[in-house]
Order: structure tokens, then sequence, then C-alpha cells
């Protein structure tokens, strides 16, 4: 196909930062010219950016792609899963899962007049509690995003908009912006669910509001810095940014209501869109990235789609589409392959898709193994499925083996829906008002 391109809106610039000129291309899609093509020319790989601080400092950790760098785990768990070092109740309700860094583990719960963040020791505890806004009380209530730690601070952004940063050692408040009131954005049916993106002096939010699709502000006061013009009718998913390494540039990938797009981290242009397959749609999984392809996924209660977007320096295209329903339990991607629970499609339950083709095999039948959100750390797969059983799972070419598991919430359970942590040796798990910490280091390895 060949590009008829054409100027494209430029992206609004704050505190003299400099703004790329964007292209947009005859058939819909947002293009910025030539530096990436060359770099692509010069066999640049993709790779998910690495966040600054240490240990898993945000949502799905370091790389926001559920990936675990620890070593020394239990390969097997014994019977009734692995030791319980501590746990902590009256966290308040919520589904965000923890954030570690350095010596202190940090959570989110709704309370009945305030969304609570709380500091940890990793012995558990308390170090203090701090507020940020008004709790969730809509439907399915309790706090969704998870906190991002970076140079001393935290940043969380509440289900109403809210985004406060805070002093990570005190708790003490030292900004906060309304960023849907900001840039004309409206809430949605589950409220605001992204987990803020920090890297550099910014931290990207996505309010997808008339004012602005994008906004990158200044990590230290709050005032923008860059803001992506909107796409008209977009509005907010429940999707968070992943940070890409693209050669010339860094891009934001994420998803709005009605379209996928990448959005330059360095000034805000938008690079390129791509619209859902069914605009009635309920976006949940932060885009993976798995070799040269980006993965999305675009669900609605009765429709489920994965597609894979190549980052070839081309114009912006889907490489393949299957029919998943993969929800805000997400994937992670081993060996080019991408593991996750689907509710419906070309297969139910925990399925393993080739991320060149988008072949689907099974990897565990929705009978043995509900769906779920998974991380992976030392050849396992941690995965906590939405009825509160906590399971080991060992990855073959035939699909998973049970390496152990354990009952972590009892009772009729639909909505365990954190996803789980390891850090530091541990396994840190959240159901609802709960915090949990187990150990999960092999014998010879406790001194961590």
């Amino acid at each position: 196909m060949r590009l008829v391109f054409k100027p494209g809106p430029e992206p609004v610039a704050f505190s003299g930062v400099c703004m790329a000129k964007r292209l947009t291309c005859g058939w819909g899609c947002l293009c910025v010219a030539a530096a990436a093509q060359l770099a692509w020319a010069a066999g640049a790989a993709p790779a998910p950016v690495r966040s600054a601080a240490p240990d898993w400092p945000q949502w799905r950790g370091p790389c926001r792609d559920g990936i675990s760098a620890e070593t020394g785990l239990l390969q097997a768990w014994p019977e009734g899963g692995p030791k319980l070092l501590w746990k902590a109740s009256g966290i308040g309700k919520g589904y965000s899962s923890p954030i570690v860094a350095g010596d202190s583990v940090y959570v989110t719960g709704d309370q009945d007049k305030e969304l609570a963040i709380r500091a940890f020791a990793l012995d558990g505890r308390p170090r203090w509690a701090a507020s940020n806004g008004a709790p969730w009380k809509g439907s399915y209530p309790g706090a969704r995003a998870s906190c991002a730690f970076d140079d001393g601070r935290l940043y969380q952004l509440n289900a109403h908009g809210r985004l406060a940063c805070l002093d990570a050692a005190t708790g003490g408040d030292v900004w906060s912006v309304n960023v849907l009131e900001r840039f004309g954005g409206t809430n949605i049916l589950w409220g605001i669910s992204e987990s803020v993106l920090v890297h550099g002096g910014l931290v990207f939010a996505t309010p997808a509001g008339a004012q602005g699709l994008v906004v990158a502000l200044d990590k230290r006061t709050g005032a923008p810095v860059w803001v992506t013009p909107a796409i008209e009718g977009e509005r907010a998913s429940y999707s968070s940014p992943l940070l890409i390494d693209a050669g010339a540039r860094q891009l934001l990938a994420n998803c709005g209501s009605r379209h996928a797009f990448a959005v330059d981290a360095a000034t805000g242009a938008l690079v390129w869109q791509l619209p859902h397959l069914d605009p009635k749609n309920t976006v949940n999984m932060t885009p993976v990235l798995a070799g040269p392809m980006l993965v999305f996924n675009n669900s609605s209660r009765d429709f489920g789609a994965l597609f894979g977007v190549p980052l070839d320096g081309g114009g912006p295209s889907r490489a393949w589409t299957c029919e998943l329903k993969v929800g805000h339990g997400g994937m992670v991607c081993l060996n080019g392959r991408l593991y996750g629970a689907s509710g419906k499609g070309a297969l139910t339950g925990w399925v393993s898709v080739d991320a060149k083709t988008g072949q689907v095999s099974q990897a565990a039948p929705a009978a043995a193994l509900p769906d779920g959100s998974a991380v992976l750390a030392d050849g396992r797969l941690y995965g906590l499925t939405s009825k509160g059983t906590m399971t080991l799972q060992e990855v073959t070419d035939a699909g998973f083996k049970v390496a152990g598991s354990f009952q972590l919430a009892e009772g009729k359970v639909q909505d365990a829906w954190a996803h789980p942590v390891v850090c530091k040796g541990r396994l840190f798990l959240r159901f609802h008002d709960t915090l949990f910490c187990y150990d999960v280091r092999r014998a010879g390895n406790a001194e961590r």
C-alpha cells in the first residue's frame, strides 16, 4: 500500500518543550517520519524500558511485563503452600496489587471515606498511612490502581482521576491534580483504573479527554510538560501504559475505549492509532511486548479479540487476530509465547498464543484452572485465580504442570483480582482487606 502523507495536528507543548512534526497517512493512522524508519533498518530491536527504581516498583514489575528477575526460588511447593511470613489486615477493600521498593511495601485500599495508601516494612510492620481522595463506591467498590515508586516518591491515580504524589518515606503530600478535570476527561463505568508510569522527569497518565489523550507531568511539581491532542470520541479504558525502547525513540503504548495507540514519550506526538474491532469494549489488559510484536486485547461482554501489531517501522496493522477474551489478569510472554486466561473465544481457560502467528493452544482448561492473573519468576508461572486459589505452574510444551497450590481466600470467591508480586524471595498477595507475604526461597537462599 502506498502511503500518502499530510501534516497532522501538533501536540501541545508546555515548559518550552520542543515538539516534533507529525504526519498523517491517508488510511487513518498517524506516523512520524524518517528517523524511526532508519532505526529499524539498522536492526534495532524493541524492548520494554526498565524502571530506574529497584525491586518491583510499579504495576506488573520493573518492566511492566509481569516478569521477575528473582532466582533461587522454590520449584515446587509443599502441601498447603509456602510458609506464610506475615499478613496485614485492615488495609481497605480493593483489587490493586502491592509494589515493593527497597525495604518497603506499598498498597492501596478503599475505606469508608477515603482511598488509603499504606506503607509496610518487609517484616509486615506498618509504617504510615495516607489518603488520596475519595473511595470508589460505584460498581465493584474498592481501590483500582497500584502505586508507582520513583526517586523517593510515590505516585497514585485514584478511581476519580486524582493523581497524587507523596513522600515515600512519610506519606506526606507533595502535589496532586485531577487529570480528568484538567484535561476534559469523563469517568468510566467501573472507575479509572490506570496505574501511572514514571520515567525520567515525567509521570504519564491517560485521561483520554477533550483536552488531551495522554499527558506528561513534571514528576516534581505536577505541572504539565506535554499533552497529546485528543482523539475524537475517545474515552479512557481500564488499561495501563507500557513504555518501549523503539530504537530512535521511546513509545508509550496503551488503549483507550476505541483505539490502541502509541505516543512518543519525549514529545507527546501521536505515532499511530488503530481502532478496536468492537467499540463497545472494556479494555483491561496492559499491552504486552513479545519480541517485535506488541499485543493488545479488545473485549466486551460477548466478544474478545487478541491482536498483534508489528513494531517494524511501517504503518500500524494487525499481523494477526485471534478470538480470545483476556481480562484484567493480563498475559505474560515466555520464549515467544503468551500465557493468560481467556473467558470466551477460540479456547477458554488458560491459553498459550504464538506471538508471531497468533496460533492458540490450551495451557490448562477452565475446569482445571479458573481464570486469573499471573507473573513469571525463576522458570515458574505464579497464577492467582479469581476464585482465590494460588498456584505454581511449570510451563511445558504440552501446557501447564502443577507444582503447588493453596487456597488464599475461603468461601465463595469470584473477585481475587490483584496480581501476584514476586520480589526479594517473597510472594506478596492481596485479597481485598488483607495483604499476605509468603517465603518462596529455596533452602540456602534465606538471607535475602
